[in-house]
């Protein structure tokens, strides 16, 4: 449209609802669910009629439907109307029937001034509720989920005495956060005190509150919300290669919209894009009229994103694992009986009654996907993002999640799913279909898209996109009535250009503390590796297996010919015991660790639950391996005296420091991969390099680059230790042995105890900078 029409607002009745009409948009009647007034009857067409605003009045236009349109007793094709006109749909006697009253246009400042056309939005269309704004006796309105407040907001993310409205004598309000776990935010960006004006939107979870006159109005999010994006455009290698062009279309309220498209064609940076976790270089996104990139902050947590792998830790049971993330996600007044409400009502909601006590490794592929989309919905998105859900699914597990998805969107919701499977293309509202080089090919209904591209199967289309890479197909697109009826005249929303690249936000506010996030994720984690029968076996056999065969080596009595194999096989079971148990652990959680970590998970609570457990686990399996291998033998120590305490207990001490080192060090190597496969070979490399500079080899002392280097291994500092606690030079005399690491004096013990402390510490801040890495962009400090 050109100028803004200046028809008035009117109201349009049907039998079952009442729409008012902004002159900002246009009007779809119709029996397709995303119309904007939806008349459900067999008489009237899929898309029947549009009213559109023109100049100072609305026209009636037919959409050549099969029964025909019928304004004040006529058929007709084009037609004005106005206040008292009547409408029948399908039939000019007994079709459903519309009336059209006139409505005052409100005055300007009744709108939100940071949503874009709030008539044409979901949300901001009508204000839920309307309180007064404070009197001069009560001059401060207390805002949160505990019914002792003034405000009380039906909503688990809100904390129970979350902000309050404060009146100043002034005139002015203010909007105070009352240390809230998710935020407090102004026009989308968090703020712990902030003056107020007029047309400003306060974001208290799902709710926007908006100061008008002398009004408190708000809106709630109910999860009916558009979508429109804008000229999006992503570039890499300096703007050489663009993977994402000038993508724009609309996602109606309920839609459920599948994107399509060969490999290497955007999918997945479009789906980082929409969930602003890879921003776009340049364009908008418009969630429900508001800006997405600019309102980050708050809009985040009502964005719920599933990946392809799932995001569940297998060895837990269903309603478990939904609890653990509901600690995790919901703010720490929350009371457990809230908690577990709100995962019981996603277990029915996902028809997972049936398996909410089983092991989710046990379940098939599509119904450990219903756990993964349950995880998200426990918050309440409104906006649910799927990447390739069907992936690995037979035929009849793929059509089940689509009509799981689809019952999602009737349900109230926007759900875009990126595929590669196109069997259940038919339950979907729209169907977006890229083609190499990021750029719209198709956007509409999916039963036109093969008629469109001229062929009469999927396969035949996305050869055709590898095979003719130099066909303009979004030219072609771009020309098409497809391209005018579903893009250019169904965004309701004005394009508003964005020249550049939103700047980054911070990380979400953390719904619990630092250290009620590591109680939380320890008693998890220790759940998990207690259920991992595998685990179990493993952790309770290594020690014993170590420590008998360093037993066998020792004898009775540590001599000239036993004590330095003793020791080495000692500083190999503590090497394998710590670096076995945690080389696997970053990597098998990679997908987990980034979805928490993008809705407010600590860096340092995941990576210190992760050294608790393991670390404790470590230290016992050190103590045992030690106490098998040594207790009763004789140590041979010098007087019978360790340095400063009892030689065993000194040896203890040394191997659980080796054993928690090395621990570290395979908590980096599980960092640093990027496949799970790879560890066990790189564990073994581990144990070998441990063996060649601990120093029991090769003369390591005076040796330039060889000393340098052995630095760096904590199995150089632990022999060393255990040779000064026994005095092996003194045992075994030798070039080795004269090793300044191994005397018998207490500050060598202590510095090659410290120095294993040093690296344990080392490799941890290593581990959480490679954390960093593996996380969204959006969320890198």
């Amino acid at each position: 449209m050109g100028e803004r029409s200046t028809a008035p607002e009117l109201v349009l009745e049907t039998d079952t609802s009442s729409t008012l009409m902004s002159p900002s948009r246009h009007y779809r009647v119709g029996r397709d669910p995303l119309s904007d007034i939806v008349i459900d009857d067999a008489r009237v067409s899929w898309h029947h009629a549009v009213l559109r605003p023109e100049n100072d009045h609305w026209t009636l236009e037919d959409e050549n439907s099969t029964n025909g349109t019928y304004a004040d007793g006529r058929r007709v094709r084009a037609w004005d109307v106005g206040p008292g006109s009547v409408l029948r749909f399908g039939s000019p006697a007994d079709g459903p029937s519309a009336v059209l009253t006139s409505r005052p246009r409100p005055p300007a400042p009744e709108r939100p001034s940071a949503v874009s056309a709030p008539a044409a939005t979901g949300t901001f269309r009508q204000p839920t509720t309307v309180r007064p704004l404070p009197a001069h006796t009560a001059r401060t309105i207390r805002i949160g989920r505990g019914g002792d407040n003034d405000l009380v907001v039906d909503d688990l993310i809100v904390s129970r005495r979350h902000a309050e409205l404060r009146a100043h004598p002034d005139g002015t309000y203010e909007i105070v956060d009352l240390d809230s776990h998710n935020g407090t935010f102004l026009n989308g960006q968090p703020v712990t005190r902030a003056l107020i004006e007029q047309g400003d939107i306060v974001g208290i979870g799902h709710s926007a509150f908006c100061l008008v006159g002398d009004q408190l109005q708000e809106y709630v999010d109910t999860g009916e919300i558009s979508l429109d994006v804008q000229d999006l455009t992503v570039a890499v290698d300096r703007g050489r290669k663009t993977l994402l062009g000038e993508v724009s279309f609309p996602v109606g309220e309920k839609c459920l919209l599948a994107v399509v498209g060969p490999s290497g064609a955007g999918k997945s940076t479009l789906l980082n894009a929409l969930t602003g976790q890879r921003p776009a270089d340049r364009g908008t996104v418009l969630y429900d009229g508001r800006d997405l990139y600019r309102d980050y902050a708050e809009l985040r947590q009502r964005i719920g994103l599933v990946p392809q792998d799932d995001i569940l830790h297998p060895q837990l049971t269903v309603r478990r694992a939904l609890t653990y993330a509901a600690e995790l996600r919901f703010p720490q007044d929350t009371a457990k009986a809230e908690r577990r409400a709100r995962v019981e009502e996603v277990i029915r909601e996902l028809g997972l009654e049936q398996r909410a006590g089983q092991p989710i490794h046990s379940l098939s592929g599509g119904q450990r996907k219903r756990v993964s989309v349950a995880l998200e919905l426990l918050t309440k998105p409104s906006l649910l993002f799927l990447d390739e859900p069907t992936s690995g699914l037979d035929p009849g597990m793929d059509r089940s999640v689509m009509h799981m998805l689809r019952g999602l969107a009737d349900d109230g919701r926007t759900v875009i799913v990126v595929t590669h499977s196109v069997l259940s293309l038919d339950v979907c509202d729209r169907l977006l279909v890229l083609a190499p080089g990021g750029r719209i090919a198709y956007y509409g209904m999916p039963d036109d898209a093969l008629a469109f591209f001229g062929f009469e199967q999927w396969p035949e289309a996305f050869e055709a996109f590898e095979r003719d890479r130099d066909r303009d197909w979004a030219g072609e697109y771009r020309d098409s009535p497809f391209h005018r009826h579903y893009i250019t005249n169904s965004s309701v929303q004005p394009h508003l250009p964005r020249p550049a690249r939103a700047e980054a936000v911070g990380p979400p506010p953390k719904s619990q503390s630092w250290g009620a996030q590591v109680r939380t994720l320890v008693r998890r984690y220790a759940a998990a590796l207690s259920a991992d029968r595998t685990f179990l076996v493993i952790m309770i056999a290594l020690p014993f297996v170590m420590g008998v065969m360093a037993r066998a080596l020792a004898g009775s009595r540590l001599t000239q010919e036993t004590a330095m194999n003793a020791l080495l096989i000692l500083c190999v079971g503590g090497v394998l015991t710590g670096a076995a148990n945690a080389v696997r652990e970053l990597v098998k959680e990679r997908v987990i660790y980034q979805r928490e970590r993008a809705v407010g998970l600590s860096r340092s609570a995941y990576l210190m639950s992760k050294v608790a457990v393991l670390g404790t686990v470590t230290v016992l399996q050190a103590v045992v391996l030690t106490l098998v291998a040594l207790l009763g033998v004789d140590l041979n120590a010098p007087g019978g005296e360790g340095v400063l305490m009892p030689p065993l207990v000194e040896i203890t001490v040394a191997v659980a420091l080796l054993a928690f080192a090395a621990m570290t060090l395979g908590l980096l190597v599980s960092a640093l991969v990027r496949k799970e496969e790879v560890t066990m070979p790189l564990l073994v490399l581990l144990a070998i390099v441990q063996v060649v500079f601990c120093g029991a080899l090769l003369k390591l002392d005076g040796v330039p680059g060889l000393e340098q280097l052995s630095w760096l291994v904590p199995s150089r500092w632990a022999l060393g230790a255990m040779a000064g606690t026994v005095g092996l030079a003194r045992i075994v005399p030798g070039d080795l042995t004269a090793d300044p690491l191994f005397r018998h004096e207490a500050w060598v013990w202590l510095l090659n105890l410290g120095m294993l402390v040093v690296l344990a510490v080392l490799f941890g801040y290593l581990v959480a900078r490679l954390l960093r890495r593996r996380e969204p962009e959006v969320m890198r400090k």
